[in-house]
């Protein structure tokens, strides 16, 4: 077998490929995965006082700790291999687990009611369904739950969910490696809608990576205080694990945006200088707003003689980057959010023929920040500019 570099053995392991043991250790996989699943018991007696026990009234998890305990104290070369690790006196009785009642399911049927293989000894001892602890992170900081105090705050927003889900507004798809955690978003992990409620600051972890600590919200009123790669981890795990995004995100966006993917679409915002009188009294709260393929200054490029740009040189205030998108529909989409805001105004042209444009609106420029930033992450569906409050407003 190649040698392996710590490079390459991170990269296995990113891979889901197991190596023969990890690097500076002198156990074989096979004893790794021996104590790995030993120290899941620990971590039970621990947290519960006592022995994992059999019984039909026991969680069934539980059921497999004590069979497991079982037979890792028949064996000898696991004694053996356990006894250092052994403070809690587990292998020699110290922690008893009770009989099983007579009723109870075999080993085979309870480790097949969890996917594991027939109950032999070499798959008990080669604990292949057992994870190092390094791959047990993620689910238990997802386990590792408690009741959000504030939840009467987030409930709404689970409802209208699932109503927009409902009604096909909103859409599901499969979260894979490449999808992104943010703020602002839906997910549905174990089966429960999951909403991303807060992110620190980012820092970089110890294998190097960017990852931040996150509060994210479940829809039966419970949260959870986890690292940004954990989540992602469970979620790509989890084959049900998916985003919910705007329904209209699809034919917007393009499904992927990978290294070599052209940006072919620009939001520019525009500021005008006319001395129109309706111009100069709002200048600041007025802008253009449009989609270009091309360079924008190329684009804006004789707007004196335009009647589009209101026959005035124009100030570009604002240009925003975005990939694999249609821009008949983007255009069309971010023209119908400040509908309510359009100007109404006549300009006559060069010709001195009277033209209404049709881009510019009365609406601030930190509201389009906030826009353009809901149409990336798929969350602007229902969403208007209110002129009353100078905010997006969900559009009833």
């Amino acid at each position: 077998m190649p040698d392996f570099t710590d490079e390459d053995d991170a990269l296995l392991e990113e891979l889901g490929v197991e190596v023969d043991a990890p690097a500076g250790s002198s156990r074989t996989a096979r004893e790794e995965r021996i104590i790995a699943g030993f120290e899941d018991i620990q971590r039970f007696v621990e947290q519960h006082g006592r022995a994992p026990q059999h019984g039909e009234d026991r969680d069934i998890f539980e059921r497999l700790y004590a069979v497991r305990l079982d037979r890792l104290r028949d064996l000898e070369d696991c004694r053996l291999l356990l006894g250092p690790l052994d403070h809690q006196g587990l292998l020699t009785g110290q922690y008893a687990a009770a009989a099983a009642d007579p009723g109870d399911l075999d080993d085979d049927a309870l480790l097949a009611q969890l996917g594991v293989g027939a109950a032999d000894e070499a798959d008990i001892t080669d604990l292949r369904h057992v994870r190092p602890a390094s791959e047990k992170k993620a689910p238990d900081e997802i386990a590792n739950r408690q009741k959000c105090e504030d939840f009467e705050r987030y409930k709404p927003m689970f409802d209208q969910v699932q109503t927009e889900l409902a009604s096909s507004v909103r859409e599901t798809r499969r979260f894979e490696r490449k999808s992104e955690i943010a703020p602002g978003r839906f997910y549905i992990l174990g089966g429960q809608k999951a909403y991303v409620a807060a992110m620190d600051a980012p820092f970089t972890n110890d294998q190097g990576k960017t990852d931040a600590r996150l509060r994210v919200i479940f829809d039966n009123g419970t949260e959870s205080n986890l690292l940004m790669r954990s989540f992602q981890k469970a979620l790509q795990q989890d084959p049900a694990g998916r985003r919910i995004i705007a329904a209209d995100a699809g034919p917007l966006f393009a499904n992927q945006t990978e290294d070599g993917d052209e940006a072919s679409g620009t939001v520019y915002v525009l500021r005008s200088q006319s001395d129109h009188p309706v111009v100069a009294a709002n200048r600041h709260l007025l802008h253009k707003i449009g989609v270009t393929r091309g360079d924008v200054t190329r684009r804006i490029a004789g707007a004196r003689n335009d009647p589009t740009f209101l026959m005035a040189d124009v100030e570009v205030v604002a240009t925003y980057e975005l990939y694999n998108v249609n821009r008949t529909r983007l255009e069309n989409l971010i023209h119908r959010i400040f509908g309510r805001a359009r100007l109404d105004v006549e300009i006559k042209d060069r010709f001195g023929q009277p033209v209404t444009p049709r881009e510019w609106f009365l609406v601030p420029r930190f509201v389009i920040d906030q826009a353009i930033e809901k149409i990336r992450d798929g969350t602007i569906t229902g969403y208007a500019y209110d002129p009353q409050s100078a905010a997006l407003a969900r559009d009833v």
